[in-house]
């Protein structure tokens, strides 16, 4: 498990089964911002829902595959990023993320890439990480941008969104290009 200060409000943490109720209260409270890029929740997200894709990420974790985390400020469960798809013998892995738009515009998203770029990088010892937004998701595709990410082209049609396809953009960034920062800015990751 880890723990990380993103800022003196805001933590990432390893998400657990006892999250599951904020998860689901959180994903219902901002369904229908949400819905307009995510394929993966239905319209009445349950709670075992929630717990099925708790465990499913912990499994994945567990075999090195994922570093599934969530996005808390000021006690309250705002969002979900993970380091996903993770390759150790090509060094690749996918970041995803999604937070509440009551949320959005504080760097929150942006500060748990760093976080999870710098794990991925100097932890895992990664080559490259990629991102992949709609083109339409302005707010998504600012992220990477913002992190310097280079856009390398668009995967046509490869996502479907409830009832049509959507293309993806890919962002890449690879190790040589990332600058690991400073822990001591930013806190410490905690193994408890």
């Amino acid at each position: 498990m880890f723990l990380y200060r993103i800022n003196d409000r805001a933590e990432l943490r390893l998400l657990e089964e006892q999250h599951a109720a904020e998860l689901r209260a959180m994903t219902r409270r901002h369904w229908d911002y949400f819905r307009e890029w995510m394929p993966s929740f239905s319209d009445d997200y349950s709670l075992a829902e929630s717990r099925d894709f708790i465990r499913q990420c912990l499994e994945r974790f567990a075999a090195g595959q994922e570093v599934p985390a969530g996005i808390w400020d000021a006690g309250e469960m705002v969002g979900v990023i993970a380091l996903k798809s993770i390759d150790l013998i090509n060094r690749n892995a996918s970041l995803g993320y999604y937070l509440a738009a009551t949320h959005q515009g504080h760097g929150l998203v942006t500060e748990a890439c760093r976080i999870l770029l710098d794990y991925a990088f100097e932890e895992l010892q990664l080559n490259r990480v990629d991102i992949l937004c709609a083109p339409g998701n302005a707010k998504s595709r600012a992220i990477p941008q913002r992190l310097g990410f280079t856009e390398e082209g668009t995967l046509r049609e490869v996502q479907w969104l409830y009832d049509h396809y959507v293309d993806l953009i890919v962002y890449a960034m690879l190790k040589r290009d990332w600058k690991i920062e400073s822990k001591d800015e930013r806190g410490t990751m905690n193994a408890e």
